[in-house]
């Protein structure tokens, strides 16, 4: 196996940094809001996709939920696997090309549409979500419409729309967020006509299933021969669309996890795989800059399967607690439970609130949305499992019991324990939330770190030192008198929103708040800033707590005026969420300066120099000495005899892989 590359700190965050999209063409309402800028304007009236596109929507979703009533997400999680016939029925509706152009065979809606339909599909069984998604989010379609030639859309794209299925293949056994330490190779051959991939890929979604691949590999670069100069090139990390059946790609294992029990995931191996010059995606070198531009809109598939799931929560929670009599009383009159349920509600509304906005932003292509994405994964992963958790707190023993188990011995089979086990990786794929918050704060502090220019550079000597400190005194003497005052306390500000108000009020303080408070970081810490992660974190926790209550404000002021329940049930939804919001934001605030980061750092460091190894005594750990199986393949043994080395007999590159 290709060893992954030795890189230092600095150089891999100069990767990460070349990768990232610099430039502000467009304004962000999120940018604005850690700058201590509230600019409702840019969300507020709450868009709204135009009438026929809506419509279409409409009788679009009206159809696949005709089909997915025949579903049946038990099969899934028994079998461990997607029915081909419902693969097959999902692709006859179009939903492989969602987001594919008429054009190229594909159904063209919106990503607002898009979102609706990943909820619907998820509340089957959220593996049907993944498969879809990792198709057009990350997979084939949305990179060739970023940055594909006219050619490769025309090769690709309608296949892709019919169902071929496609896979992200970034993910390396030692190289998870760090690309700069890539090891999958893109050489390019002698007569200058392709490149030979060869590497090895991990957690490849779909992959197992995959017609098509778009493959992250590393080109070496190179000036050369005299005389020559197209045989130049420029290297760097880069992506290529593949056919998973060209000779040399092995799938060599079907993984299993602890959710999403039919998601195709697995490790494919390629061996000097010959592809043609035309596979390239864009320029060589810009792989990265493709993956994060394709993420800036493929994160909000996340939010709205966590969307999906709120909803189902509450239905569940409602239904339960109305039934289930104790001490004489529905549980959910019961003060514990009704808290719980309040949060279920509340939360949901703001989770469709911001998938919506985010969504229809993205559609509009009015504002930049790289944070606000970012914000809303985030976001929405991390509450949709306080949501799933409160839920089976809420059923008790029958949350934690398997849906076929309460079928087997005749109770409704709800599988709330399974949502649990599903929603977890969604803090984890597409992003951690780790890597999500340094994400969003590097773009939050962009604008500091301009101004500071060599004050944020650690290696800069005292001179440039003192020359970017009289630049940035500049940019400060103009935005800090801006924090001080704003119309957060003005008493009748926002007036439009009625109850409302006094959140976005809350909300405007709270931003230039988080401004100053960044700008006392960046003050008291200058270059060491990057490393408290625990206090970029807390300031990027805010910041989405306040994107959500923007976003649900201004939803719920928009169906305020709808007929019925909804105009006086979402101002209520909203004012419970932001109450609710407010209590985490003032405890957030208070963390940023009172906290035991420095305490946690000391012990870490302790434990990972083993000064805790007693402490581990008197268990036994049944993983010992096996290690990661991956690193032990031996390069000049067959596929099935790697396999059977490691599991015993002989293992097939199939969905009936040993796992």
């Amino acid at each position: 196996m290709v060893a992954p590359a030795q890189v230092t700190e600095e150089q891999a965050r100069a990767v990460a940094e070349e990768a990232r999209e610099s430039g502000w063409d467009k304004p962000s309402f999120a940018k604005e809001l850690f700058l201590g800028r509230f600019r409702l304007d840019l969300v507020h009236p709450f868009p709204r996709p135009a009438p026929d596109a809506d419509a279409r929507t409409g009788r679009f979703l009206a159809e696949l939920a005709e089909y997915c009533a025949g579903l049946d997400g038990s099969v899934i999680e028994r079998d461990s696997v997607i029915p081909d016939e419902y693969v097959r029925g999902l692709a006859e509706l179009g939903c492989f090309g969602l987001k594919v152009p008429e054009e190229y065979g594909g159904l063209g809606l919106s990503q607002v549409a898009y979102n609706r339909v990943l909820m619907l599909v998820s509340s089957v069984h959220p593996s049907i979500g993944a498969l879809l998604s990792a198709h057009q989010s990350i997979g084939v379609p949305e990179p060739l419409k970023l940055a594909g030639t006219e050619a490769q859309k025309r090769e690709f794209l309608p296949r892709c729309a019919k169902g071929a299925i496609s896979a992200f293949l970034l993910t390396e056994p030692d190289v998870g967020s760090d690309p700069a330490r890539m090891a999958s190779t893109a050489t390019p051959t002698a007569d200058g006509d392709g490149y030979l991939l060869d590497g090895v890929k991990l957690w490849t979604t779909n992959g197992v299933v995959a017609e098509l691949l778009v493959v992250m590999a590393r080109v070496p670069r190179s000036e050369g021969r005299p005389g020559e100069p197209g045989n130049a090139h420029p290297g760097g990390i880069s992506a290529f669309v593949v056919e998973a059946d060209a000779p040399g790609i092995t799938v060599e294992r079907r993984n299993t996890f602890m959710g999403l029990r039919g998601i195709e995931n697995g490790v494919t191996r390629m061996h000097r795989v010959r592809v043609p010059r035309t596979s390239l995606i864009g320029r060589e070198g810009d792989g990265l800059k493709i993956a994060l531009t394709t993420l800036n809109a493929g994160r909000l598939a996340i939010p709205a399967m966590c969307t999906a799931a709120g909803k189902w929560s509450l239905k569940i929670a409602r239904e339960w607690s109305a039934e289930r009599v104790q001490w004489g009383r529905p549980v959910g009159r019961h003060g514990a439970v009704a808290a719980k349920i309040s949060f279920i509600a509340a939360t949901t509304y703001a989770l469709e609130s911001v998938l919506e906005l985010s969504g229809q932003m993205a559609d509009e292509g009015r504002n930049d949305i790289r944070i606000e994405a970012a914000l809303a994964k985030l976001w929405a992963s991390e509450m949709a499992c306080l949501i799933a958790d409160e839920l089976v707190q809420i059923r008790g023993g029958r949350g934690y019991e398997t849906a076929a188990s309460l079928a087997a011995r005749g109770e409704r089979a709800v599988p709330a324990e399974q949502q649990l086990r599903d929603l977890r990786i969604n803090r984890i794929f597409e992003g951690s939330s780790e890597i999500m918050r340094l994400l969003v704060a590097r773009e939050a502090v962009d604008a500091h770190l301009a101004a500071a220019g060599d004050l944020a550079d650690a290696k800069a000597d005292l001179q440039h030192k003192a020359r970017a400190a009289l630049g940035a005194s500049g940019f400060y003497a103009k935005w800090l008198p801006h924090l001080v005052a704003g119309k957060g306390q003005l008493p009748n500000s926002y007036g439009e929103f009625g109850l409302l108000a006094t959140h976005l009020r809350f909300v405007e303080r709270s931003a230039r708040k988080l401004a100053r408070s960044t700008f006392y970081g960046m003050a008291r810490w200058q270059a060491g800033m990057e490393k408290h992660q625990a206090f970029l974190g807390r300031v990027v926790d805010i910041g989405a707590e306040l994107f959500a209550m923007s976003a649900t404000c201004v939803r719920a002021e928009l169906q305020r005026h709808e007929p019925g329940d909804t105009g006086t049930a979402a101002p209520e939804l909203a004012d419970a969420f932001c109450l609710q919001s407010r209590l985490r934001v003032d405890r957030l605030f208070a963390a940023l300066w009172d906290n035991t980061d420095a305490v946690d750092q000391t012990i870490a460091e302790s434990a990972l120099g083993r000064r805790y190894a007693w402490l581990e005594s008197g268990v036994l750990d049944q993983s010992e000495g096996t290690g990661p199986w991956i690193a032990q393949w031996s390069p000049g043994a067959t596929t099935s005899e790697n396999l059977a080395r490691r599991f015993g007999g002989t293992a097939a590159t199939s969905k009936e892989q040993p796992s």
